[in-house]
């Protein structure tokens, strides 16, 4: 903001300067490279679409707390759309009718809306954000598959271009849909997801899909004076209607003396899983479920439903411990008068110590720094934060089916394969899709605040609103417009010439330098005292710690060798 790229309008709302546009445009004529190289064809579809289509995909309950709604004058209700599959999925089925018209590559690079709860850290987490979507459509899944991996390779040349370091990590699908995902992400402290990595092997997974190996429920029994039970915590969590409290009971660390039970170790990812109806925005679940007009007054069901008693058991806790629980031992963390008294004998309780889907003990701790590799039996796990930059889903026929975006395909009679033996009597299936996003606006704002430093910031080469920035000190004003002429039109003769700038503003040289380094020029070209004897100008590059005297014919190949390395 103070190097003059974008300016605040509203909570979570972003103006996008001269200098902030320029950013955004490199940043999209190189999306713009990679998406040809996989023959994919820009479009741009409507920011409004319609809570119609959402219904039929099933999303629009799930999503609606973050959505921007809104009727139009004859009580139509439309929406401002995160993301787009409904809208290309029609769009595509109302066009496309055979197999032999496929694949289908399209993407757009748009404005995207969601109403986030707490914007915060600026474009990283904004209530309307830039968005380059994919969208991928095949007839058979081997095909889509291909696409995928494909899809996966030119992203991973696309961010080596930038030249950050990323990971790519296996990850949860979530409300989009589908059964693989794939997430871009640039490391940094300052960022608010965690990537866990092997030491050993190359399994690195985002904390929504990553696994430690399950340590079973331990054999051992209570002693009578129940001492064993200290070492017991209980976190609580609650639905989202309000009814369903949701206890998670795990061991609480021995080196910890002052160990809070309600300390963020549990990982809401592996309660969400188990319990879809899990509401993880909530600070004080407790007082919220023991008062039952609050709970009345929340989300209600279609039916009325009995308040309800949750209990999750970390494989970690001793059987005996879980079957405590069970009994609601009163001499156990929380089951207390003051639970049966708030269920009025006509609340439900049950226990889960096994995961209803895979059978599995349940795994309910965030993982921590040291902890055993689930792939390979050498590795420790290590924990990263992160920021995520790109996602890769493979959706299969999650929004095809409810949307009816089906083509015809020869069969087979007997093997019910596809054939391309036109004379077989051809049959609707529905379509294979992908999608795969880049967010535009969080790239930027990720770049911007990792590598910014004291002076300020540091654009990589194919970011930079300019490449060099010429500078000239008092007095040599003219001097530095011929500098700039020269280097434009001797890069110009081995390639595309140098993106240049020439700063030709009335402040003093200092200030100008100043301006230089918190706009965050790769190259700085100062036109200086030594210019009008020798014909040497100072070439700096703050990221690469360069500073050097170079004379005009050798600058274009100097300053070439140094953008080379951003």
């Amino acid at each position: 903001m103070r190097a003059g790229f974008l300016r605040q309008a509203h909570p979570g709302i972003f103006h996008m300067l001269p200098l902030g546009r320029r950013v955004q445009d490199k940043l999209e004529a190189l999306i713009d490279k990679y998406m040809f190289q996989l023959g994919a064809s820009k479009l741009a579809l409507s920011s409004i679409s319609s809570e119609e289509l959402w219904a039929k995909s099933g999303r629009l309950k799930k999503a609606s707390p973050e959505l921007f709604h809104f009727s139009d004058r004859k009580d139509a209700k439309y929406l401002l759309s995160p993301t787009h599959e409904e809208e290309i999925t029609t769009l595509v089925s109302s066009t496309v009718k055979s197999y032999k018209e496929l694949p289908v590559r399209l993407y757009q690079i748009s404005r995207k809306y969601r109403d986030e709860l707490r914007p915060r850290h600026g474009l990283l987490r904004s209530r309307e954000f830039i968005m380059k979507d994919l969208y991928t459509f095949d007839y058979s899944s081997p095909l889509a598959m291909a696409t995928y991996h494909e899809v996966r390779a030119v992203y991973a040349r696309l961010f080596d271009e930038l030249k950050l370091p990323y990971l790519v990590a296996e990850a949860d699908s979530g409300e989009m849909g589908g059964n693989l995902s794939h997430e871009f992400h640039f490391p940094t402290p300052k960022g608010e997801d965690h990537i866990i990595s092997c030491s050993a092997c190359d399994y690195v997974a985002n904390e929504e899909l990553a696994e430690s190996p399950i340590i079973p429920h331990q054999h051992q029994a209570i002693e009578k004076d129940f001492m064993s039970l200290k070492e017991v915590s209980v976190w609580h969590g609650i639905s989202r209607d309000r009814l369903t409290l949701i206890n998670v009971w795990y061991l609480s660390p021995k080196s910890s003396p002052n160990h809070s039970p309600n300390e963020h170790e549990i990982n809401t990812h592996a309660v969400k899983a188990i319990l879809p109806y899990f509401d993880p925005s909530i600070d004080d679940p407790l007082s919220l479920w023991m008062d039952p007009q609050q709970a009345e007054t929340s989300e209600v069901s279609i039916e009325p439903r009995p308040r309800k008693l949750v209990n999750l058991v970390d494989s970690r806790v001793p059987l005996s411990i879980g079957q405590a629980i069970e009994r609601q031992d009163a001499r156990l963390p929380f089951f207390s008068d003051m639970l049966h008294k708030s269920s009025q004998g006509n609340g439900v309780v049950e226990v889960v110590l096994q995961d209803p889907s895979t059978q599995q003990q349940l795994n309910l701790l965030r993982i921590k720094e040291g902890d055993s590799c689930p792939r390979c039996s050498g590795g420790s796990l290590k924990v990263q934060r992160a920021i995520e930059l790109g996602h890769t889903f493979h959706l299969g026929t999650r929004y095809s089916e409810p949307l009816a975006a089906t083509v015809a395909v020869p069969v087979d009679q007997q093997s019910k394969a596809v054939t391309a033996d036109l004379q077989n009597v051809a049959t609707q299936i529905p379509m294979q899709m992908g999608c795969h996003g880049i967010g535009v606006s969080r790239i930027i704002g990720a770049v911007a605040d990792t590598l910014a430093d004291d002076k300020g910031l540091n654009w990589p080469r194919v970011m930079a609103p300019f490449e060099v920035l010429v500078v000239p000190s008092k007095g040599n004003e003219a001097a530095a417009l011929s500098v700039y002429d020269m280097l434009r039109k001797n890069s110009s003769k081995s390639g595309p010439s140098l993106d240049l700038v020439l700063d030709d503003r009335s402040q003093s040289f200092s200030w100008k330098m100043h301006d230089g380094d918190l706009v965050g020029y790769p190259v700085i070209v100062v036109v200086g005292r030594k210019w009008r004897s020798e014909q040497v100008c100072e070439i700096q590059c703050r990221r690469l710690g360069s500073r050097k005297e170079v004379p005009l014919e050798d600058m274009v190949m100097h300053i070439e060798a140094l953008l080379s390395k951003l």
